[in-house]
């Protein structure tokens, strides 16, 4: 089994810009992908990003191309997200995810490990 835990909550001004941690612990060395989903009440959870651990590959949801980085620290078991630009519409809470699978994925139901989320709000 897998835990995760998120930290970086915040409230910043639309333009700036914010970092996420994912501390992984437990049996971390069966879990080839981390990424992050987001999700605003009432809509379903979105995907935000995605990397393998072994290889660095990385996938991205369409609305956060170019502005979000995530980058892993295999050490420290740690994925991070760098949020960059940020605007309104990337409020939301932001849950760490895992998977046991080698294929970056970025279907919710594959994921086996979550985080509890961490709010991330964005104000014009």
């Amino acid at each position: 089994q897998v835990e995760l835990v998120e930290s970086g909550r915040g409230l910043v001004q639309a333009g700036g810009s914010l970092s996420l941690s994912c501390a992984a612990s437990g049996r971390t060395s069966s879990m080839y992908v981390m990424g992050w989903f987001r999700q605003v009440p009432g809509k379903a959870r979105e995907f935000v990003a995605a990397i393998r651990r072994n290889d660095g590959t990385t996938t991205y949801g369409d609305s956060v191309k170019g502005r979000f980085t995530i980058s892993t620290d295999n050490a420290k078991d740690t994925a991070y997200l760098q949020m960059n630009n940020l605007e309104p519409e990337d409020t939301g809470v932001y849950y760490c995810t895992g998977r046991n699978g080698r294929q970056l994925t970025k279907l919710e139901v594959n994921y086996e490990y979550w985080g509890q989320g961490t709010q991330v709000t964005v104000s014009s």
